[in-house]
């Protein structure tokens, strides 16, 4: 929705004024250079130009014939590159994660805004993978019988997760922090609406997992 038509006093972020006793706790948007290497994978693309270079290169017979031939493939990958850099920096410009004391709110669309509301009674995990540069990934999965299209999801849905679609907050800033006011939030939650969610680490070794951010 448009921000010309929302309703005066609508703050950023949310598709209508808050109700009554909620209450923003977070907001953040996911990093650019986090979305243009484990979103639009650049550095698959930079090994795949550089790799190509490098077989033009061996089968060159000449100096001269390999410049002909590598230089317009570095050319095209630098701008490949540079338009997966654009897309990460609209993809950073235009979504907006928010953690109210109710609810989760995705706001996304580069050409066409949607906001996605998941309340806390919908959320049945929640799980932070940390990485090493402080930004964090946060899925969640909602409970049985819940479900929204991965495609109207994404890029912020988990991963390969494609019967049992979950929403992901992507790359977002100071990971910890985030994870933090959300296990606190829903667990404040959950002490009058519904049961305990924990918020726990996932991921490889070396992304920090391991430690419980906030339980039960």
């Amino acid at each position: 929705m448009s921000g010309d038509f929302l309703p005066e006093g609508t703050p950023r972020g949310l598709p209508g004024p808050l109700p009554a006793g909620e209450r923003i706790l977070w907001q953040g948007s996911p990093t650019t250079t986090g979305l243009l290497v484990r979103v639009f994978h650049a550095r698959l693309v930079v090994a795949w130009f550089g790799a190509c270079a490098l077989a033009f290169v061996l089968a060159a017979g000449s100096p001269g014939a390999a410049l002909k031939v590598v230089l317009p493939t570095l050319v095209i990958g630098a701008g490949g590159v540079a338009l997966l850099g654009l897309l990460a920096w609209l993809t950073h410009r235009t979504t907006l994660y928010t953690i109210t004391n109710r609810r989760i709110v995705l706001q996304a669309g580069i050409a066409l805004p949607v906001t996605h509301n998941l309340p806390f009674t919908q959320i049945d995990t929640a799980a932070l993978r940390a990485f090493t540069d402080g930004t964090g990934d946060l899925p969640l999965r909602l409970r049985p019988g819940l479900r929204i299209a991965y495609l109207q999801l994404w890029p912020h849905a988990r991963p390969w997760h494609l019967s049992r679609t979950e929403p992901m907050l992507r790359s977002v800033p100071n990971a910890d922090a985030a994870a933090a006011v959300l296990g606190q939030a829903l667990a404040a939650h959950a002490d009058g609406a519904a049961p305990p969610v924990r918020v726990a680490r996932l991921g490889p070794a070396n992304e920090n997992p391991g430690r419980l951010v906030a339980a039960e």
